[in-house]
């Protein structure tokens, strides 16, 4: 592979995979390097907002996708405490009228098999597990990148470095950002319920968002139905790295008490017997992103809390933009990089700006709180929904 047309991902999750199907449609290479030695089918639900969907559509996955997402009719939002729906807002048919693409759900583990069935299947893309990248020097021509393979390290030569190794990036801190994420001070807790444990209601496409005492829940169905997906964010000290820590049942019911939390959300807590928990970081925006032939790609470059709901939405524009200024840069990749740099920073930055503030909100307690759920019922669901025209309304070029 020759490495005057070939690009370097360090890093196989959501972005990176989606980076290197849209980098190799304008006639680049790729070499995708990814630590694990397999992709494993683990994660919790994600929600595809129009933003994120319309970019997978026009890399051809919309077939690939029928199969495994679910298009929710909307969001509701509902106070635990008392019961109250405070707002119905509409998804649907009307989401992808108002945007253009459809609002998906969907497990992570489908969305990353459609992703890298794609991946290899196109002869232009090498992937490489086992590979994790741990350094590059820059080159007249490029960049060299070393990485750890078997006991043993590599080196791969490529025209630019692409780092979606995730919010601990080993990469970011070679290129200057020393900083680490910081801890939010929540944790959030998740599940996988079999539709059949609870009542069919709660496995009806929706979003579901309660707010109540030390925090909320979501919840909607994955896997056609069959299991709902469950997250419960709280305040909390425990802040160990990771993805998938055990969670013990019993915490979980002490933080959410059944007089405290009502109907859906008990129910789902109890028919839940097998949590996983992972600490809630975050980082302030970066002024810059690369230097020379290497730059950062999702949670690498902007690690945000997730009460937007697009960590993945906005990996996924990253990798649509990169693919579009490395097409409009020719020859020059390091400029292409700076294009598709300048591109990004803002609105991944009021991104993160926006889902902090939303966090706020969520978790308000006392007279606050109060304010904010008369807020929310007096807002209603359409204009909920147009208050996100920024975020979902968005599309490359």
């Amino acid at each position: 592979m020759a490495a005057s047309r070939t690009i370097v991902i360090a890093g196989a999750g959501i972005g990176g995979l989606t980076a290197a199907l849209a980098i190799v449609r304008h006639g680049w290479r790729v070499v995708l390097l990814e630590q694990s030695e397999r992709l494993e089918e683990t994660g919790a639900g994600i929600q595809l907002s129009p933003n994120a969907a319309r970019i997978l559509i026009e890399l051809g996955l919309r077939e690939r996708l029928s199969s495994c997402v679910t298009t929710p009719e909307e969001l509701t939002v509902a106070n635990a405490r008392s019961g109250r729906v405070l707002a119905r807002a509409p998804l649907g048919a009307s989401a992808e009228q108002r945007y253009g693409a459809p609002y998906w759900i969907v497990h992570r583990a489908d969305l990353q098999s459609v992703l890298l069935a794609a991946v290899e299947a196109n002869p232009d893309i090498t992937l490489r597990l086992g590979a994790r990248v741990e350094d590059f020097a820059v080159q007249p021509s490029g960049v060299t990148v070393a990485a750890h393979a078997r006991g043993e390290t590599v080196a791969q030569d490529a025209v630019a470095l692409v780092a979606a190794d995730g919010v601990w990036s080993a990469l970011r801190g070679r290129l200057g950002h020393g900083r680490a994420p910081r801890f939010a001070g929540h944790s959030a807790w998740r599940a996988l319920v079999p539709a059949e444990a609870v009542v069919c209601e709660l496995s009806a496409p929706r979003v579901n968002l309660w707010f109540g005492r030390g925090g909320h829940v979501v919840y909607y169905p994955v896997k056609g139905g069959r299991l709902i997906n469950v997250v419960a964010i709280m305040h909390d000290d425990w802040h160990a790295p990771g993805w998938s820590a055990p969670g013990e049942r019993t915490e979980i019911l002490a933080r959410f008490p059944a007089w405290a939390w009502r109907g859906p959300p008990h129910e789902l807590l109890m028919a839940a017997d097998h949590w996983l928990k992972w600490a809630l970081f975050e980082a302030p925006p970066l002024a810059s992103w690369g230097r020379g032939p290497v730059t950062l790609l999702g949670d690498a470059a902007h690690p945000m809390l997730p009460y937007l709901a697009q960590g993945a939405a906005m990996a996924i524009e990253d990798a649509a933009v990169l693919g579009q200024c490395l097409a409009d840069g020719g020859s020059d990749p390091v400029r292409a990089l700076r294009l598709y740099e300048k591109r990004r920073r803002d609105r991944t930055a009021h991104t993160q700006r926006e889902a902090h503030r939303i966090g706020d909100i969520y978790h308000m307690g006392g007279i606050a709180g109060l304010v904010r759920t008369i807020a929310l019922a007096a807002l209603g669901g359409e204009r909920l929904v147009r208050r996100h025209d920024w975020l979902y309304g968005w599309a490359p070029g």
